[in-house]
C-alpha cells in the first residue's frame, strides 16, 4: 500500500469538495479549481476528511494512487492557503520590475526579457531583486518560475542570473594562473 496514497486530506474550513464519480471540484477563498482522476481510482468524503483509495492492486493503479492523492491534496491547500516560490536576480545591472500583467526584466543582454504573467499567478519585485510568484496551482506556479529562471540561468564562474532562493550554485575556480 502506498504510503502518500493511504494518507487522509483533511478539508479545512471555508473550503468544499465536490465529487461526483472520478471527477472532482473543489472550492475555496481563492477560486475554483476541478479536475478529473483516472478510473482505476476512487474517491470517497467523510466528515470533512477525503480518502483516495485504488480499486484493484494491479500496476497501473498502484502508480496512480500516491499520484492522485498527491494532486488533490495540492488542490485543496493550492485554494486554501496558496503556494510561494522566490525568485533572485543576481548580477551587477540585473533587475525586475512587473508593469502591469508583464515582469520586465534586464538580465546583461541588449533588450528587456518580458514574460507575460499566467492568470492566476500574482508576481511581486521586492528589495535585492527577489521576485516573489504567489498562485493556487502547484504544477503552474513551478512552471512559470522555471521558465523565468531559463531566461538566464546562473552561470558557474561569478554566479550571476536567476536562481531560486535558497538554492546553492556550486562555482568553479575559473582560470588558474600561468606558471612556467
Amino acid at each position: 500500500m502506498s504510503r502518500i496514497g493511504k494518507a487522509p486530506i483533511k478539508v479545512p474550513s471555508g473550503v468544499t469538495v465536490e465529487i461526483k464519480g472520478s471527477d472532482v471540484k473543489v472550492k475555496g477563498p481563492k477560486g475554483e479549481r476541478s479536475r478529473t482522476f483516472r478510473p482505476e481510482i476512487e474517491l470517497k468524503q467523510e466528515d470533512g476528511v477525503v480518502y483516495v483509495l485504488r480499486k484493484n492492486d494491479d500496476r497501473i493503479s498502484r502508480g496512480l494512487h500516491g499520484l492522485s492523492r498527491t494532486l488533490l491534496a495540492n488542490m485543496v491547500k493550492g485554494l486554501s492557503e496558496g503556494f510561494v516560490k522566490r525568485l533572485e536576480v543576481v548580477g551587477v545591472g540585473y533587475r525586475a520590475a512587473v508593469e502591469g500583467k508583464t515582469l520586465t526584466m534586464q538580465l546583461g543582454y541588449s533588450h528587456p526579457v518580458v514574460v507575460e504573467i499566467p492568470k492566476d499567478t500574482t508576481v511581486e519585485v521586492g528589495k535585492n531583486n527577489v521576485i516573489t510568484v504567489t498562485g493556487v496551482d502547484k504544477q503552474e506556479l513551478g512552471d512559470f518560475c522555471s521558465f523565468v529562471r531559463s531566461k538566464r540561468p546562473p552561470e558557474v564562474y561569478k554566479g550571476k542570473g536567476v536562481k531560486y532562493e535558497g538554492e546553492v550554485i556550486r562555482k568553479k575556480a575559473g582560470k588558474a594562473a600561468g606558471g612556467k
